[in-house]
């Protein structure tokens, strides 16, 4: 005789059960349920790291599970060749690529030139730049890279990266506090960074309910592997922007120091030698980006928008004798773009504006390669 079904044990069974998902197996499971992705298998992998303020038109999306975002590029991909170089390219918005097709980025121009190393091997870039300026942000990307065996790093970096007000306010970062924490403990950042820390996540919000966010921009962004596969499209191209400033402010103030006032010790170089650390035998070529040198108004107090020009110069020398004192490989590229190949921003160019950056890296890349292999 078949048992009669009793509702209330049906219910209690079943409770039991959600619960058992959303208060323990959730939280221990953690931002690993990123992984799982249909990117690389039913959609080829994104050619950056999902960023949109625009999803619909983008058919992408800014979300801050490093599993998940790494999972849909095409870093994540097995790659059978087993003998390609493998480069990463780390930075901000200007390596990302905003206002550029993912072929015009710097990856997109370096991987176009068909590189060989040493052997012949063909030598392959990937975009992991990510907007937001911060050399914390950098830090905690180059960390999660260093899991897909890359063979160089390049690290583009500006001066708008190193002020501290600037490391833990990018919403990645903030969104990350457990790696950040863990970041900071392990390369003894306390006193690069100051006091601040990211606010840990308290155990509701890594239960079920308190992830509903996270795992909902985690599905829409297999939705939108679809109409990634079919267009090619993951970024909002304006049909018309606002150009980066030529006619400049007379204020010499740049975060609340004024000439003379900003030391070694307001600028977190610290996070640069974290990031060599960490790196340990993956060696890494740190790039000064391109910045705007405008010609117009008040371009003999500062550069662009954002620098007045005592205060980049300090900084350039600052970067070079931190390199050379820890022996960092170092390359300054801050004047080799025309002012007219900016775009929208003073760190922004246009496809001609990368090419040139890109061609500069040619000769430094192989030879970091030729050393190390």
């Amino acid at each position: 005789m078949k048992e009669k079904i009793n509702p209330l044990r049906l219910l209690l069974k079943t409770t039991l059960a959600i619960a058992l998902v959303a208060f323990i197996l959730v939280p221990l499971i953690g931002d690993s349920i990123g992984k799982v992705s249909l990117y690389n298998t039913f959609f080829p992998g994104r050619s950056r790291l999902p960023y949109s303020d625009y999803p619909e038109q983008a058919y992408n999306l800014s979300l801050y599970n490093l599993e998940a975002m790494f999972a849909s590029h095409q870093v994540s991909k097995h790659n059978p060749q087993t003998s390609a170089y493998r480069v990463f390219i780390l930075g901000d918005s200007s390596v990302w690529g905003t206002l550029l097709e993912p072929a015009d980025t710097i990856a997109g121009q370096l991987d176009r030139l068909e590189l060989t190393g040493p052997g012949e091997a063909p030598v392959h870039f990937y975009n992991l730049g990510y907007p937001t300026l911060s050399l914390t942000k950098d830090l905690l990307l180059l960390d999660k890279a260093l899991d897909y065996d890359p063979d160089l790093i390049i690290w583009m970096i500006t001066l708008e990266s190193f002020p501290a007000d600037k490391q833990l306010t990018s919403p990645l970062v903030e969104n990350n506090s457990a790696a950040i924490s863990r970041l900071i403990a392990a390369y003894h950042l306390e006193p690069v960074l100051g006091s601040g820390r990211p606010q840990e996540r308290s155990y509701w919000e890594r239960t079920l309910f308190g992830q509903r966010r996270n795992l909902a921009d985690i599905f829409r962004l297999q939705l939108y592997g679809v109409m990634w596969a079919i267009t090619g499209i993951d970024q909002y191209y304006p049909p018309d922007y606002e150009k980066a400033a030529r006619d400049l402010t007379e204020d010499k103030s740049y975060h609340g120091w004024n000439p003379g006032e900003m030391t070694e010790d307001d600028l977190t170089l610290g996070v640069l030698l974290a990031g060599k650390q960490a790196a340990d035998e993956v060696p890494i070529l740190i790039v000064n980006e391109p910045i705007l040198i405008s010609e117009g108004l008040n371009s003999d107090i500062r550069y662009n928008f954002y620098y007045p020009r005592w205060a980049y110069d300090q900084y350039r020398q600052m970067v070079n004798e931190f390199s050379q004192a820890h022996d960092l490989n170092y390359l300054d590229t801050w004047d080799i773009v025309p002012e007219s190949y900016f775009t929208n921003t003073a760190i922004h160019t246009n496809p001609a504006g990368v090419r040139i950056l890109a061609e500069s890296l040619i000769d430094p890349v192989l030879e970091v390669i030729q050393l190390e292999k």
